[in-house]
């Protein structure tokens, strides 16, 4: 590291704690954290797996209404759309849908909303979810509350909170890139379309925080809600894998359940969400998961059986994890392969 000079460090932290656009390293991040509310989750996702969403089936009308009511709240935030793009969506065709497996899925849509960084903000920190579902299968309308409506109501919160704290004079100081992902249950289609046609180029991307299916508990964890599996943090980069553990131990002080990390794994997790079209770039990515339960792709993944507290402690953990990501001084190192 660079030694700076003892008069000019002086004047740099003086500046810092004066300009709007100061540094947050020492910024405590509890009172954003703390605006992430099981309340405000449980009223975005009893309309995010709502029927009328019709199970948000990729390219559906559902799936169109459950994205403008996400564009609706980023807008109701004041958090646009990237400079670089035209508006919300990314758009996706037909012909790259149903390349690898032609199920005969129509256009869809990712919709990604933005806060650019103060400091770094060609430095990107990509937080992903998938807002599609599986739609409706003999009249039954499968919602799709825990996968991923979760995860699609989550990064929501996470995105306000860092616009509080931007208000504030603490916006990150790189900048995040909240990406709602289509065709995840069709084969990752929307994330991998973006690895591949990345709005910001992928050596930019420092990081993947990958929401799914986080507002349920498992079988295996059936005495307490207060945990979380974490996938593929460690994979890359044991920068990622510190960053996950202390912020964790510092503010929401989960159990961090590693089991379906190990690469023998045979659920392969780590291959069947949308980190892994970051992942296989080289990029630093994480999973948050609650496990699969009796629920799970059936009708019966409703919002009234959702477990909001657990819902609400395991946003907030991705936020803190994403406050550090965004804010520390060196992006997380590939270190593993």
């Amino acid at each position: 590291m660079k030694k700076i000079p003892l008069l000019s460090l002086f004047a740099i932290i003086t500046f810092s704690c004066t300009s709007q656009k100061s540094s947050v390293t020492q910024v405590e991040p509890t009172k954003y954290m703390n605006s992430i509310t099981a309340d405000e989750l449980k009223t975005h996702l009893y309309i995010v797996a709502s029927d009328e969403m019709e199970g948000r089936e990729t390219g559906s009308e559902g799936q169109k209404k459950a994205g403008v009511y996400l564009i609706d709240q980023y807008k109701k935030d004041a958090i646009s759309f990237p400079a670089a793009a035209t508006n919300f969506y990314q758009h996706i065709p037909a012909a790259f849908l149903n390349a690898k497996r032609n199920e005969n899925l129509p256009d869809s849509e990712n919709i990604w909303a933005y806060i650019e960084g103060s400091e770094k903000p060609n430095e990107v920190l990509v937080i992903s979810a998938h807002y599609d579902h599986v739609g409706t299968k003999k009249g039954k309308i499968y919602n799709g509350a825990d996968d991923d409506g979760s995860g699609t109501v989550a990064l929501l919160e996470i995105a306000q909170a860092f616009q509080m704290a931007k208000k504030a004079g603490h916006g990150p100081k790189r900048s995040i890139l909240f990406l709602h992902v289509t065709g995840e249950e069709h084969g990752l289609h929307g994330s991998r379309y973006y690895s591949e046609n990345p709005l910001f180029p992928l050596v930019n991307t420092i990081a993947n925080i990958n929401i799914d299916m986080i507002g349920r508990r498992d079988d295996a964890h059936a005495d307490s809600n207060n945990y979380v599996y974490v996938i593929g943090a460690d994979r890359l980069s044991s920068d990622l894998d510190t960053i996950c553990k202390e912020a964790n131990a510092k503010y929401t002080k989960m159990n961090l359940d590693y089991k379906f990390n190990d690469p023998k794994d045979p659920n392969h997790f780590y291959e069947r969400s949308d980190h892994y079209n970051f992942a296989k770039n080289g990029i630093p990515s994480v999973f948050f998961f609650n496990g699969v339960h009796a629920d799970y792709h059936k009708h019966t993944d409703t919002a009234e059986k959702i477990e909001y507290d657990a819902l609400a402690k395991r946003t907030q953990f991705a936020f803190v994890t994403a406050w550090e990501l965004a804010n520390r001084e060196n992006r997380p190192v590939v270190d593993k392969k």
